[in-house]
């Protein structure tokens, strides 16, 4: 299966040149132009984050440190055409894994892309933990793939359907989803499992939810094979 990679870098050019790098590795690469419009798919954890430091909007600064405050073991390579030295020092610092100063050689990206997967996910490309259908599920990562396109879902959203991949054919009431995906701690309603549900089949339509009335959920069998 493919790596996920996340480039964020405002320079119009730029991105699309480093997106046609990445991509030519066989890479899923999704490329934003501003650091807002990443800072909303940071529960999407992908394998690797590129993040340019001076951003429209979130800076790389931010970035990195909500991605990292999501998941500490997301890589993050940063680059930068300011004071090299001084954002190099401060990216490692606030946990960046590798820096490159603007200019540099596409190529040189996609080399130092390769060396920190592999240092942190190990030779070649990530395996799958579980197979659904034509879904495949990364817990470590959790990554969920339809073929080799990526599934953006929420932090929950992930929680409950790793739940219900790993208890197939078993029937889970609403509160004991409650407990599993929300936490002892959780007080409110049990209607927002109703609603996390609605969400993932809308997202993973062959993901085959059974409803069991009056009681909860039940994840069968997929068709495929």
């Amino acid at each position: 299966m493919p790596y996920s990679i996340y480039l964020v870098e405002d320079e119009m050019n730029l991105n699309q040149v480093l997106t046609a790098y990445l991509d030519q590795e066989g890479w899923n690469v999704t490329s934003f132009r501003d650091g807002s419009a990443a800072r909303t798919h940071i529960e999407d954890t992908p394998h690797l984050w590129i993040l340019d430091i001076m951003l429209p909007g979130v800076d790389g600064y931010q970035l990195l440190k909500e991605i990292k405050a999501f998941c500490r073991k997301t890589p993050v390579i940063f680059i930068s055409a300011r004071d090299a030295d001084l954002d190099r020092v401060l990216g490692l610092e606030m946990g960046s894994d590798d820096y490159l100063a603007k200019p540099f050689l596409p190529r040189e990206l996609v080399v130092r892309a390769k060396k920190l997967l592999e240092r942190v996910y190990g030779q070649g490309s990530p395996q799958s933990n579980y197979i659904y259908g034509h879904y495949s599920i990364f817990e470590e990562q959790r990554l969920v793939l339809d073929g080799n396109t990526p599934i953006q879902l929420t932090s929950k959203e992930f929680d409950i359907l790793l739940l219900f991949i790993k208890n197939i054919g078993r029937a889970f009431g609403r509160e004991d989803i409650l407990y599993k995906v929300w936490g002892k701690d959780y007080f409110g309603s049990d209607r927002v499992v109703d609603d996390l549900v609605r969400r993932l089949r809308k997202k993973v339509p062959d993901f085959k939810l059974e409803t069991i009335y009056g009681y909860g959920y039940r994840l069968v069998e997929s068709d495929e094979k």
